[in-house]
């Protein structure tokens, strides 16, 4: 693959492999530990990049800023509550989602 079409094509990937998840079907996911909350402010793809690509820098400062943070217990008992449904994409060991709508 030609280096200057790599970036395009790991994106196209990404976004090939992101899809829409009811909580109930993310819940497995959070009992192992594994959900990481990305704010809707942020890009999800971008945030899966940065994930993939090992780019500390960037990840650290939104985990500085709460952007992006492990899925907490309080968050879990609200979605619960309501139910989103999220956008997500798993960057191995990571399942990266994001709140897209609220069911009730």
């Amino acid at each position: 693959m030609h280096p200057a079409t790599a970036p395009a094509t790991e994106t196209q990937d990404l976004r090939a492999e992101c899809g829409e998840l009811a909580w109930r079907e993310l819940l497995p996911h959070f009992a192992r530990g594994v959900v990481v909350r990305v704010e809707p402010g942020l890009d999800l793809i971008t945030v899966a990049r940065a994930f993939r690509d090992d780019d500390s820098e960037r990840v650290d400062a939104w985990l500085q800023t709460g952007a992006v943070s492990r899925a907490s217990d309080d968050d879990a008992r609200r979605w619960t509550r309501i139910e989103p449904v999220f956008r997500a994409v798993v960057v191995a060991p990571w399942v990266l989602a994001q709140e897209i709508a609220v069911t009730h």
